[in-house]
């Protein structure tokens, strides 16, 4: 009856009531969606339009995943996997640059900020810093791989006692200038197959190395491969000569700085050339190690003395000369000595006939040296020869303008950088010489440094030398001299207990190059851009492209680098045989 009579008596007040809740609910509701969406627009503005790539690289990936066919070496897919990755991004006093929408002619990752390589390509941004974009790490191996050959030096070579050559910083001997040809300073009786320890040695001198790898724009790996393999050269089965290979993969696979990239950002340097380290099978009787044939050391680069033609994992840097500048005014000095120079003859050479060799044009160009007046010559043989004299090398180089450097067992000697570092005009007859070696310090245009005379025209139709030389026109010779002298600086390795100031020698060169090898391949990954259409049998075409140059096609010297195939044999068989015999010839030399 309660119930009714209040039902009854308030029948308008209820009404009204319920209309008022209502409208207050609504107004509740549009406030809290106005706020809501309010929030929701802030956030995407401020917080995601605004972060910087540092920013965002805090962010902690619980997994990402790098997938990359054949980006830039043109080896194996490779496909990087890590979890838990914690990167850790600089303040934003390094910049404020902002992530950009990516182009729609790639496939780029969605999220960027997860790659682990973001800090340290984001140090470039920093423009107070003078190593930014520059940080080298340098993995802490263990001494079996470096410091503990030096110790057992005398095992080092069959022949050569190579404890003298791995005096003074990998240096060798001083050398006496009785002669006058050498400077007062800087010159040293240096090894030819010593940049193992002289490049490392330059290493712990480099002005922007670092503790911290997620800055490291390119990873060192000191490990002294042309020692280790010259030890076991001669006499040894194969699993001695890969064992220490082997065994540096084995540690380098189980660091965290590997994982990043997949050994990618990696590099190392063999004083040796390439043919040393490509043993095709496991047969006993092949040459040499497989170190640049193990999957994961595709992936790195290794910096050797002579590369491969046909493969991608390693590049040419200079073969160590005799002159090693401790500062810029050693440099200037000499340079300025080698212009003031008369030079009386038109062209010389050093070397030895190769008989066993039918395809050697030495034994034609002894012949034509010997026959002309303007020609020195300097025979080298098995034993004493003043051909393993620096001062006689030396001074022949100086007194000429032209220096003839035909192939000897491989495609490159070392004499060719010691007649530039004289100031003598290269004379090369084969391309693989130095014209698709020494990319990274060497002008791509050859012709403004060196003579190019086709082995063929030596070999088959008997071309003069001479005649050819003497068809350069004397203000051109001026010229291509002054060009050879300003190249000396990026051709020599530098003491490495000492540091030039503004001039960039063999070792800076090359650690640009490979600093801007890695970050290119970065980006590349960044970008979601392959390179599906790399022929790694090409890879010395790649080598010539101009910047931007994606694209090979036919090359003037595709017969130079297909005749060994055409010859019914395979390129690398017939490139570690000349190794073999290189090898014989410079413990021979040596005795």
């Amino acid at each position: 009856m309660r119930r009714r009579l209040m039902a009854n008596a308030l029948p308008g007040h209820m009404e009204k009531g319920t209309a008022k809740s209502h409208s207050s609910r609504l107004c509740c509701l549009a406030s809290l969606s106005v706020f809501f969406w309010g929030l929701l627009l802030y956030f995407h503005f401020v917080f995601l339009g605004g972060s910087t790539i540092n920013e965002l690289a805090t962010l902690r990936s619980n997994r990402f995943q790098i997938k990359s066919s054949n980006v830039l070496s043109g080896v194996d897919r490779v496909e990087i996997e890590s979890n838990n990755v914690k990167l850790h991004g600089n303040s934003k006093k390094n910049g404020s640059a902002t992530l950009k929408k990516p182009s729609s002619r790639t496939s780029p990752p969605s999220t960027p900020q997860n790659f682990p390589f973001m800090r340290a390509l984001r140090t470039t941004e920093n423009k107070s810093d003078p190593c930014g974009g520059r940080y080298i790490y340098v993995h802490d191996l263990p001494s079996r791989f470096n410091e503990d050959m030096l110790k057992k030096c005398r095992s080092l070579s069959l022949w050569t006692n190579m404890c003298k050559f791995t005096t003074n910083a990998g240096l060798g001997p001083p050398l006496e200038n009785v002669e006058g040809v050498f400077s007062d300073m800087g010159w040293y009786a240096t090894n030819q197959f010593a940049v193992d320890v002289i490049f490392n040695n330059r290493m712990k001198q480099y002005e922007c190395l670092t503790h911290d790898s997620s800055v490291a724009a390119a990873i060192f790996v000191p490990f002294y491969a042309g020692f280790d393999i010259s030890r076991y050269l001669w006499g040894y089965n194969i699993s001695v000569r890969d064992a220490a290979s082997l065994d540096l993969v084995s540690w380098l696979m189980k660091r965290p700085e590997w994982k990043i990239m997949g050994g990618r950002d990696h590099f190392l340097v063999a004083g040796r050339i390439t043919w040393d380290f490509r043993r095709l099978s496991d047969e006993e009787t092949d040459w040499g190690s497989k170190l640049l044939f193990l999957p994961a050391a595709k992936n790195m680069s290794m910096l050797v003395v002579e590369s491969s033609p046909w493969n991608a994992n390693d590049f040419g840097i200079p073969y160590p000369t005799y002159f090693h500048p401790a500062n810029d005014a050693d440099v200037f000095t000499w340079q300025d000595r080698m212009r003031k120079l008369e030079r009386k003859w038109l062209f010389s050479f050093a070397g030895a006939p190769r008989p066993g060799n039918p395809k050697s044009i030495r034994g034609q160009i002894i012949d034509q040296c010997k026959n002309s007046k303007v020609c020195k010559l300097l025979e080298c043989d098995f034993g004493e020869s003043k051909c393993h004299s620096p001062s006689s090398i030396m001074k022949m180089f100086q007194g000429s303008l032209f220096c003839l450097q035909p192939q000897g067992d491989s495609y490159t000697r070392r004499s060719a950088f010691d007649s530039m570092l004289s100031g003598c005009i290269p004379v090369f007859f084969h391309p693989g010489s130095a014209y698709t070696q020494y990319t990274w310090h060497l002008p791509k245009n050859y012709s403004t440094y060196s003579v190019f005379i086709p082995e063929d025209d030596i070999r088959k139709r008997n071309v003069s030398i001479e005649e050819r030389l003497r068809q350069i026109p004397p203000e051109q010779v001026k010229i291509m001299t002054e060009t050879v002298i300003s190249l000396i600086p990026r051709l020599v390795y530098a003491d490495p207990r000492s540091k030039l100031e503004t001039l960039k020698d063999a070792f800076d060169v090359a650690v640009q190059a490979i600093i801007d090898k890695v970050t290119k391949l970065r980006k590349e990954i960044i970008a979601g851009r392959t390179d599906d259409n790399f022929v790694e049998e090409n890879s010395w075409k790649y080598a010539l492209l101009e910047e931007g140059q994606r694209e090979v096609g036919p090359h003037e010297w595709d017969p130079f680098f297909s005749k060994p195939k055409d010859a019914g044999g395979d390129s690398g068989s017939v490139s570690a045989e000349a190794a073999k015999n290189s090898w014989k010839n410079e413990q021979r030399n040596q005795s």
